[in-house]
């Protein structure tokens, strides 16, 4: 098992991992909508914020080595369900066929207000 980091997504502020790689598989925590050169939100909507999100996530996976067309997995956690659609046209730009495997709901809150937040499960 080996822990993973990127200056390319936002550090972790807390007893967890950017991502954690173990028997070919890895595991990327949550990624926010958070800009690492600013420290601040990507300035915008869900759409903004879900780039940003899956941005940081193809830079976390970069640091296994691999890329999103190695995701089997995602999830989605959304502020509200109406951001959907919206997440889901910016979504379609990251991940081509056959599509990962990817659960969506709305949550409560996100951390720090954000709209959404995204992890995934690769493999090498």
């Amino acid at each position: 098992m080996q822990a993973l980091h990127t200056d390319k997504a936002p550090a972790a502020v807390g007893p967890y991992s950017q991502a954690i790689e173990a028997n070919g598989f890895i595991f990327a925590s949550g990624q926010l909508p958070i800009d690492p050169a600013t420290n601040a939100f990507a300035e915008g909507g869900v759409k903004e914020q879900t780039r940003q999100s899956l941005t940081n996530a193809r830079n976390v996976l970069a640091s296994a080595g691999v890329d999103l067309s190695h995701v089997v997995k995602t999830t989605v956690f959304l502020s509200d369900m109406e951001n959907f659609a919206a997440m889901n046209e910016v979504y379609a730009e990251f991940f081509k066929e056959p599509y990962p495997a990817r659960s969506a709901f709305a949550v409560k809150a996100l951390p720090k207000g954000a709209l959404v937040e995204v992890e995934c499960i690769a493999v090498k």
